[in-house]
C-alpha cells in the first residue's frame, strides 16, 4: 500500500515514511493510492472482535510495512481498560428512538482525540526507534488536538512536542489541560491570532524543506495520514454496535471544523461499510456547511472567525477538505491543487456550485450539513439532560442538533460524541444550571502552575523559536 499527494508530487510513500513525514513535499495531504475493499464476509469476522483487535485489521490494511505481531502489539498496548477506562473502549449509547452516541470521550484527555493520537505515539515510538532517530512535532490545535498530542507523546523518548494554540480562545479546561504539563518534551506556544493562524504556520514550516530537514520536524494534527486512519476505526465499531446485521445502512452526524474526523467518515464508507450519509455540523463558524450546501468554499478571515461555547470548532479554514475534493475531482492533483493554492490565494475561494461534479457530494458520497447556534446548544444540552438524563457537551450537542433535522426513519443514526462536559463547564452551568461532573484526577487542575509562551501569529516567530529551543537543549 502506497500513499501519494493530493497536488500530485510524484513520490509513493509508504505508512510509515508518511506517519514520520506528515506533510506531503508539495504542500499535499497524503492519501492512498487505492481504498482497501471490505465484503461482507470481512465484515462478519470484524463483527466479533475487541476494539484493539479491530484496530489492528484496519490499520494493518494500511500499515502493510509494520509486522503484523509488532503492530498487533502497539495496537492492544494502546486500546486498553486503563487507558480508555472502559473494556469497551468506545461504549455505544441509545440517547433516543434511532438516535445513538458513540462515547469517544473517556480517554486521557476526555475528547474523541485520543482515540487516535494514543495510538500514534505510539506507532511513532516505535518507528523511531526502529530508525534510530528523533521527531520534533510541530502542531496547532483548536482545543483537543493540542492536550491529546501531549499526553500521547510526554515521556516518548526521541519524540518533542511544539504545540501552538490561539491565546484566549481555548476553554479553561483545555487550557490548563496542556499549560500545566511541565515534561521537558512538552512546549506550549500561545500564539496570537485564531486557529487557522496556527494552522498556516505549521503548513509555512512544514513546506519550509531545509527547516524541516534540518530539525526533524513532523506533524500530529489530522493532516496526518496515519491519524485519519486510526479514526477509521471507531466507525466500524459504532456500526457493529448499532446495525443488527451488514445489511443495514448508517447515518453518522460529526461535529466538524476541520473536517479530519468526517472524513475518517468518507474513508469507511469508500471501504465498504454500509454508510448511508455522512451529516457535517457546524457552529456559526459554518464554512463546511456553506460548502456543502451551495459548493462555495469561502475561506473566512481573523475578523470573520467568531468565538462561540464550542471553540473547538471556531475554524474557518478546514485542511481536510482538501482530501475529500481530491476523491469528489476524480483524483485530478492538477485541478485539487489549483483550488487549494491559486484559487484560494488569489480570491480566498473558489465555488463548484455550477460543477456537475458538486451533486456528487451528496449523491455519491452521501454527504449532507448543517449549522448549530449558541442558543441551539444550550437548548440541546437542556433537552437531553431533562429529556434523556444525559449530559453532552456543546460540540456533541451541535452534532445533535442537526442529527435531528436531517434523521430519516428506519435508519439508526449515530453522533459522534467530541468530548466530556467538564471540558465546557461555562456553558454547562448555563444550560443546565450545575456543574458538570469532573473525575478524581482532574480536581484543581486550573489552579496548577502554567508554563507557555506567547508569540505573534508570525511563522520567522514560531520557526525561531522552535529552532532556539532545540539549540538549548542540545547544549
Amino acid at each position: 500500500m502506497r500513499c501519494i499527494s493530493t497536488r500530485g508530487h510524484q513520490n509513493r510513500e509508504t505508512f510509515c515514511q508518511v506517519l514520520v513525514e506528515g506533510l506531503a513535499p508539495d504542500g499535499g495531504l497524503y492519501m492512498p493510492e487505492t481504498y482497501p475493499q471490505v465484503n461482507a464476509e470481512t465484515l462478519a469476522r470484524w463483527r466479533e472482535l475487541s476494539y484493539a483487535e479491530l484496530a489492528f485489521e484496519i490499520v494493518s490494511l494500511y500499515a502493510d510495512d509494520i509486522p503484523a505481531a509488532d503492530l498487533m502489539a502497539i495496537c492492544a498496548r494502546t486500546y486498553t481498560l486503563e487507558v480508555f477506562g472502559s473494556e469497551a473502549i468506545v461504549p455505544v449509547r441509545a440517547l433516543s428512538s434511532g438516535l445513538h452516541i458513540a462515547g469517544l470521550s473517556n480517554g486521557p484527555t476526555l475528547a474523541f482525540k485520543d482515540m487516535a493520537m494514543q495510538l500514534l505515539g505510539n506507532l511513532l515510538e516505535y518507528e523511531l526507534g526502529c530508525r534510530g532517530e528523533e521527531l520534533n512535532i510541530v502542531g496547532a490545535t483548536s482545543g483537543d488536538t493540542g492536550s491529546a498530542a501531549e499526553y500521547a507523546m510526554r515521556g516518548k523518548k526521541g519524540i518533542r512536542v511544539f504545540m501552538m494554540s490561539p491565546h484566549g480562545r481555548m476553554s479553561a479546561f483545555q487550557q490548563a489541560q496542556m499549560f500545566s504539563l511541565h515534561d521537558d518534551n512538552i512546549h506550549n506556544i500561545a500564539v496570537e491570532g485564531v486557529f487557522d493562524d496556527c494552522q498556516d504556520i505549521v503548513k509555512a514550516i512544514a513546506g519550509d524543506a531545509a527547516f524541516k530537514r534540518n530539525h526533524r520536524v513532523g506533524a500530529v494534527n489530522s493532516i496526518n495520514w496515519a491519524r485519519l486512519v486510526a479514526q477509521v476505526v471507531y466507525y466500524f465499531w459504532s456500526y457493529f454496535r448499532v446495525a443488527p446485521d451488514n445489511g443495514t445502512s448508517v447515518d453518522f452526524t460529526v461535529p466538524s471544523g476541520n473536517f479530519g474526523n468526517v472524513c475518517a467518515g468518507h474513508v469507511a464508507r469508500m471501504m465498504g461499510l454500509p454508510i448511508s450519509r455522512l451529516v457535517v455540523a457546524t457552529n456559526e463558524n459554518d464554512v463546511l456547511d456553506e460548502f456543502f450546501r451551495t459548493g462555495l468554499y469561502r475561506v473566512r478571515g481573523r475578523d470573520d472567525t467568531f468565538e462561540t461555547s464550542s471553540p473547538s470548532m471556531d475554524i474557518s479554514k478546514a485542511s481536510n477538505l482538501e482530501r475529500f475534493l481530491f476523491d469528489l475531482l476524480g483524483r485530478d492533483a492538477d485541478r485539487t491543487r489549483m483550488l487549494m493554492t491559486d484559487r484560494l490565494s488569489q480570491y480566498g475561494s473558489f465555488d463548484l456550485g455550477g460543477d456537475s461534479v458538486f451533486a456528487q457530494a451528496a449523491e455519491r458520497y452521501g454527504f449532507r450539513s448543517g449549522r448549530s447556534t449558541h442558543a441551539d446548544r444550550l437548548a440541546t444540552i437542556r433537552e437531553c439532560w431533562e429529556r434523556y438524563d444525559a449530559l453532552i457537551d456543546p460540540h456533541t450537542a451541535d452534532a445533535v442538533k442537526v442529527a435531528k433535522a436531517h434523521a430519516v426513519p428506519q435508519t439508526p443514526m449515530i453522533v459522534l460524541e467530541t468530548a466530556l462536559p467538564i471540558k465546557f463547564a461555562e456553558t454547562i452551568r448555563e444550560a443546565v444550571g450545575q456543574e458538570p461532573p469532573r473525575p478524581a484526577r482532574f480536581d484543581g487542575l486550573e489552579h496548577l502552575p502554567k508554563r507557555f509562551k506567547v508569540l505573534p501569529a508570525d511563522t520567522a516567530a514560531v520557526r525561531a523559536y522552535v529552532a532556539q529551543a532545540l539549540k538549548a537543549e542540545a547544549c
